[in-house]
């Protein structure tokens, strides 16, 4: 049987204060369903969490869940998922949507959804893995973070050599047609890499 591909998002437990969040929780989640991409996530049944899960489960598509045992009541655990792992910590959660994801994306979220892209794009930066990590700039949520990023450059704290390693997209229905692309073009750069080693 073919391994399926999934998608792991971060975002956040909260619905925010523009609407627009939601909507791309909706949109996203039913595109992941109609491109049979299955989606991994926080286990939460709130805010941006349960939105994107839902929209997944109402358009037909799979759902993983990853939830430490402290956030069952906090973050309002999502049971109608098709998977739901129950870790001990955060570090164990952060560990096995890892493992069980293809790519990476960030919606706006707060400091839990930050420190899950930062800690994905560090390992990216340092090698650790190639898969695709994408920012969802909604309505520039993320602007000042991107601010940040060239202020750390800027300063030389980002050397070359070691920039970050993401794409941007401004609508939710980009995200999905990103993830393809950059999946299709790392399939690509490892076919090279196998003719190469053969030669």
């Amino acid at each position: 049987m073919d391994k399926k591909t999934n998608l792991c998002v971060y975002c956040g437990s909260g619905p925010g204060v523009n609407p627009v969040y939601m909507e791309t929780a909706r949109i996203l989640g039913t595109a992941l369903a109609k491109a049979d991409i299955g989606l991994v996530y926080g286990g939460g049944g709130s805010g941006l969490m349960g939105e994107t899960a839902r929209a997944v489960l109402r358009a037909g598509g799979r759902v993983t869940g990853i939830i430490p045992e402290f956030l069952i009541r906090k973050e309002m655990m999502l049971d109608e998922v098709h998977e739901l792992i129950v870790t001990t910590n955060m570090h164990e959660r952060k560990m096995a949507m890892f493992e069980k994801a293809d790519g990476f994306v960030a919606l706006p979220g707060g400091i839990g959804t930050l420190e899950e892209l930062v800690e994905v794009s560090t390992w990216a930066q340092l090698d650790q893995h190639n898969k695709p990590i994408i920012l969802a700039n909604i309505d520039n949520y993320w602007r000042p973070l991107m601010e940040l990023f060239e202020h750390m450059s800027s300063e030389a704290f980002i050397r070359p050599g070691l920039s970050v390693h993401f794409d941007q997209v401004a609508d939710a229905a980009d995200i999905v047609p990103k993830f393809q692309q950059r999946l299709r073009s790392r399939h690509g750069i490892k076919v090279a890499k196998t003719i190469n080693k053969m030669r």
